[in-house]
């Protein structure tokens, strides 16, 4: 079987991990693109044993990198989610964790230059249109990755990579509330649909039988509640105008129940398949931003958010994730302007990744 070489890094970001590439080195059209990508991660078999995944959703994905034509940005960022079982890729979504390894991935790859301390990069998530200013490590002109900064849901430290968020909200709807409602009911079940960095269906924990202290093994067998928040979710895209989303990964989905541990909410965020070990970075601005609305499924469970500039705390199941927002409030409402958080990369590989060559074919 002969094979064809693709230049590649592996970098873990957050609490995801996955290949980058440069876009240049990868097929333009999408259908060859998909199944290059599928191959890569060994989509098709629930351990993906051919591919570089490890058989969950936050280790199936992928960044695909180029310089961005757009003035405002330095780094097009491309994401796509490949499932696990099946060989599909979904290009609707982006990933705030994966976007973590972003900007180092940028200077491995000569994209943009380093500069002697901490280099800006500017990103603009093509998925989403999303601009996002991150700030990396790079003393002596060469990116660092050690460094003090623990995140919870990953071993040890490592060095900061901060990420601050602009022109979030509707990232894919247009709009912070795409159903023009704070508050929807579907099947009985109180929902705020909420567009904030990523679309979400968000519910209290207690309406669908569970606590939210759950850990992810206990959820993830917990077929009853996964179909039930399926439909759920099916409504609530059409619902939000994003039409049939049966084979795509949003809207996501959150459950929220009262903090325990000293934080403004905990949460339990869904991919929508499987439950997430942590909490997405995109998703943490979603739930803050329905936090701090008057009216939503928030409302008597979150604990009150000082004035912006304001440090949300959400916890989830091994931890807690502090999300920086700032923000207007009017007599009903809130103006959501941009929200910040600092999490870590580690750049694991580098190489070639050897593609069949009839997948290209």
């Amino acid at each position: 079987m002969t094979q064809i070489p693709i230049p590649y890094l592996f970098l873990r970001g957050g609490t995801s991990r996955g290949p980058y590439f440069n876009r240049a080195d990868l097929p333009e059209d999408e259908a060859t693109l998909s199944r290059v990508l599928a191959a890569a991660v060994g989509a098709g078999h629930p351990n993906n044993i051919d591919g570089l995944g490890g058989g969950v959703a936050v280790t199936t994905k992928v960044a695909m990198l180029s310089p961005s034509e757009d003035p405002a940005a330095d780094v097009d960022y491309f994401f796509a989610q490949v499932s696990v079982n099946e060989p599909l890729v979904d290009y609707k979504p982006t990933c705030g964790n994966i976007l973590v390894g972003v900007g180092p991935a940028a200077v491995e790859m000569g994209i943009l230059p380093a500069r002697d301390g901490v280099t800006p990069v500017r990103i603009r998530a093509v998925n989403t249109g999303a601009l996002v200013e991150a700030e990396v490590q790079t003393p002596g002109g060469k990116v660092n990755y050690a460094g003090e900064v623990a995140i919870d849901g990953v071993g040890g430290t490592a060095a900061p990579v901060t990420l601050n968020f602009l022109d979030v909200v509707g990232s894919k709807t247009g709009a912070m509330f795409p159903t023009g409602n704070k508050i929807d009911v579907i099947d009985g079940v109180e929902v705020s649909c909420v567009d904030v960095a990523m679309p979400m269906m968000i519910a209290r924990a207690a309406d669908l039988g569970v606590t939210g202290y759950e850990d992810k093994a206990s959820l993830d067998v917990d077929k009853d509640l996964f179909s039930r928040m399926e439909a759920l979710r099916l409504k609530a895209g059409e619902l939000m105008g994003m039409g049939d989303v049966t084979q795509s990964v949003t809207p996501k989905i959150g459950l929220l129940a009262p903090p325990r541990a000293g934080g403004h909410f905990a949460t339990r965020y869904f991919m929508p398949w499987q439950t997430h070990p942590t909490l997405a970075v995109t998703g943490s601005q979603c739930l803050a931003a329905c936090a701090l609305a008057q009216g939503t499924v928030a409302e008597g469970i979150a604990r009150p958010i000082a004035g912006s500039p304001a440090v949300v705390i959400i916890e989830h199941p091994v931890g807690s994730m502090e999300v920086t927002v700032a923000f207007d409030r009017t007599d009903s409402d809130i103006l959501f302007h941009s929200a910040g958080l600092v999490r870590t990369a580690r750049l694991i590989a580098r190489g070639e990744l050897m593609i069949p060559k009839e997948v290209l074919e």
